[in-house]
């Protein structure tokens, strides 16, 4: 499934967001990476206000792991707070929780993840667009250099089965079985590629890995 052009279509259907913020981070070493300050800011704090500053409305954080400090790291921002007691069942988890802190009336929504504090509004807003001039409701995907990154935009159709997964793949599969209804959304730089899993890869960020 290709983008449509930007004259296509028009519809503004409600898109909302989840950001994961649950995990343990066990390869960053001794600290919730998601803490970790990226130019003076936690980590955290910059996804949530990537997100907070495009189209996206609500926004939920679902938080588990050291959920107070990560809640305290996003103090006084307009989110929508949830928490998973059960952390350590899996990133099928925190999905489950916050789909279920969504709206009724949400069109669909991006799983945002907590780690990835390049990516912008400029991204999300190039897939929420695509979402709604497409008249199809597709899954929208960030690509650069022809490979696949996050968020990922999800319709609302899919919500059901995201919920009913187990395990720490995500919803992963999920593309896979409805690959005739992915839409690539191609953007300008890398962003969507840059997760933060080990120190190494905080370095490559600019941060310093003895701040792990």
């Amino acid at each position: 499934m290709t983008r449509p052009s930007p004259a296509a279509g028009g519809g503004c259907d409600p898109v909302t967001a989840v950001i994961l913020a649950a995990g343990h981070s066990r390869r960053m070493g001794q600290r919730n990476k998601l803490l970790l300050p990226i130019d003076d800011t936690p980590m955290i704090q910059h996804v949530a206000l990537a997100v907070l500053a495009s189209r996206a409305d609500p926004v939920i954080v679902v938080t588990g792991f050291e959920g107070v400090a990560v809640r305290a790291a996003l103090a006084g921002l307009k989110l929508v707070l949830a928490d998973n007691p059960c952390p350590d069942k899996g990133l099928s988890s925190s999905l489950r929780i916050g789909l279920s802190a969504l709206p009724a009336d949400c069109a669909a929504t991006l799983v945002c993840l907590g780690d990835m504090p390049r990516v912008g509004a400029v991204h999300i807003d190039a897939l929420v667009a695509a979402f709604q001039q497409h008249g199809e409701e597709p899954i929208c995907v960030p690509t650069y250099g022809g490979r696949r990154g996050n968020p990922v935009l999800w319709p609302v159709r899919l919500f059901g089965e995201i919920k009913a997964l187990t395990g720490d793949a995500g919803a992963r599969a999920l593309l896979a079985r409805y690959a005739d209804q992915v839409l690539a959304v191609a953007m300008a730089d890398s962003a969507v590629l840059v997760d933060v899993d080990t120190p190494g890869c905080l370095g490559q960020l600019g941060t310093p890995t003895d701040a792990v």
